[in-house]
């Protein structure tokens, strides 16, 4: 039987995201509901657009995975259309 060794790995270090983005946030009121939200807008010429642009995409899906886990108390299923 294999034995199983929880550590840290040598030289790991855990890189803050720190980086300037073109990435730049608005906090809007929405039209049809009247609530605020935040608005995401990437610079298309940017050197960085790969990086900003999954920026972007993974706080999107963060996002959708805490909806969905207030609305069916599990982050990785849609809740049912009615």
């Amino acid at each position: 039987m294999s034995k199983v060794i929880i550590t840290k790995l040598p030289g790991a270090k855990v890189v803050k995201d720190t980086k300037a983005r073109s990435v730049t946030e608005k906090r809007v009121r929405s039209a049809e509901t009247g609530q605020i939200v935040t608005v995401r807008t990437l610079d298309g010429g940017s050197k960085t657009f790969s990086s900003d642009l999954t920026y972007v995409f993974t706080r999107n899906v963060a996002k959708a995975r805490r909806d969905n886990k207030k609305v069916s108390g599990v982050t990785d299923r849609a809740p049912i259309k009615v």
